[in-house]
């Protein structure tokens, strides 16, 4: 790999409107984005995140600056930009502006039919990205039937089945409840997982600071901040300059902190995470046991809590028709299951374990964690 970043921003201009001393959508607009990081583009409405997004594919060509992918300049010439939107996908807020065929099959298939695949393979990639999703049993049904929600989720398939190197998702969790919230960002986790680098754009500050790696703040068009999470909110005029709030768990780790006298840092970004810090040293703690899961893998269900991670995991559930306890979520689910004094077990892709260990060990840095076996 001979570049930094993935996608970069060079003093980006951009304006809906051609005429000289227009308003600018985005004003000098520079910024990296790290492969394989999660990354959140965050602001406020009408702080220029859409706009981005469309510089990053080509749909947009900047005033002035440029885009980089993979170290090297756009180019906006037809087929280059064609090429280009095989590798970046971009999930928009609405999906009523991108689902335009008549079945959700048809929907999900234009991309890789548009790419002259083999039947065999586009039929593979309908039949993957439906699962992932949870849309299977409306792969029939026209998309004028769908909800809001199950629209959202066959936009963010037909995304899924050209297999993109960096999955663009604007304000994905947008009017979805809790549950399919949850769903939609354990997908993209899971994506990050298997080195797809993904972008989100929201408003949504418990989102951005629970999930991501990396924020880049922009407030009316202007790049105010990027970095960890943690130092944005330490500046409070910051936050509230730029149209947002502090995340709940910030502000509880805050308030808590200083009835105790201690130190803010560490930060936690997660419930358990939260727990961790202030559970004493002698709590007792059930074990956390992690079980990556092949096509003959043995699933033992009786006595711990179970939850399952991964596509290929809840895949054998289901074909097998075994419940578990923890769905979505599993790993923060698993760990706090722990936390109150039950075993618990997360089945999980074989690929996914390292980093499932990887992250219920970050507990470690705030106190006293459940062992994991």
């Amino acid at each position: 790999m001979d570049f930094e970043y993935i996608i970069e921003a060079r003093d980006l201009t951009y304006s809906y409107e051609k005429k000289d001393g227009a308003p600018m959508s985005l004003k000098g607009v520079s910024l990296g984005i790290k492969p394989g990081i999660r990354t959140v583009i965050l602001g406020a409405n009408g702080a220029g995140k859409s706009t981005l997004f469309y510089h990053f594919n080509g749909v947009f060509k900047p005033k002035s600056g440029e885009v980089l992918y993979r170290g090297i300049p756009l180019c906006y010439d037809k087929e280059i930009l064609y090429q280009l939107r095989e590798d970046i996908a971009v999930v928009v807020q609405n999906p009523d502006e991108q689902i335009f065929s008549s079945t959700v099959e048809e929907d999900v298939a234009f991309g890789p039919m548009n790419r002259n695949l083999p039947p065999d393979v586009v039929e593979s990639r309908i039949r993957d990205s439906l699962f992932k999703v949870g849309m299977e049993e409306f792969r029939n049904r026209p998309t004028t039937q769908l909800s809001y929600g199950q629209k959202k989720r066959v936009a963010i398939a037909g995304a899924l089945a050209m297999e993109p190197k960096v999955l663009i998702l604007d304000e994905p969790t947008a009017g979805l409840d809790p549950q399919m919230s949850q769903e939609v960002m354990e997908l993209v986790d899971q994506m990050c997982m298997t080195g797809t680098t993904v972008i989100i754009s929201t408003h949504d500050v418990d989102l951005a600071y629970a999930w991501a790696d990396e924020i880049h703040v922009l407030r009316l068009g202007h790049l105010v901040y990027s970095g960890k999470p943690e130092e944005f909110f330490e500046d409070r005029d910051s936050v509230a300059l730029s149209g947002l709030s502090l995340p709940h768990t910030f502000s509880i780790n805050h308030s808590l902190e200083a009835i105790r006298g201690l130190p803010d840092a560490p930060y936690p970004r997660t419930n358990s995470q939260l727990l961790a810090k202030l559970a004493p040293s002698d709590s007792d703690f059930g074990r956390i046991r992690i079980v990556p899961v092949s096509q003959d893998s043995q699933i033992d269900t009786d006595g711990d809590v179970v939850g399952v991670y991964g596509f290929e995991a809840k895949k054998l559930f289901r074909d097998r028709g075994i419940s578990a306890d923890i769905n979505f979520n599993a790993i923060e689910g698993c760990c706090l299951s722990a936390m109150q004094g039950h075993d618990t077990t997360i089945y999980c892709d074989q690929e996914l374990a390292a980093t499932i260990r990887y992250r219920i060990g970050i507990l470690t840095m705030f106190g006293h964690v459940p062992e994991v076996v």
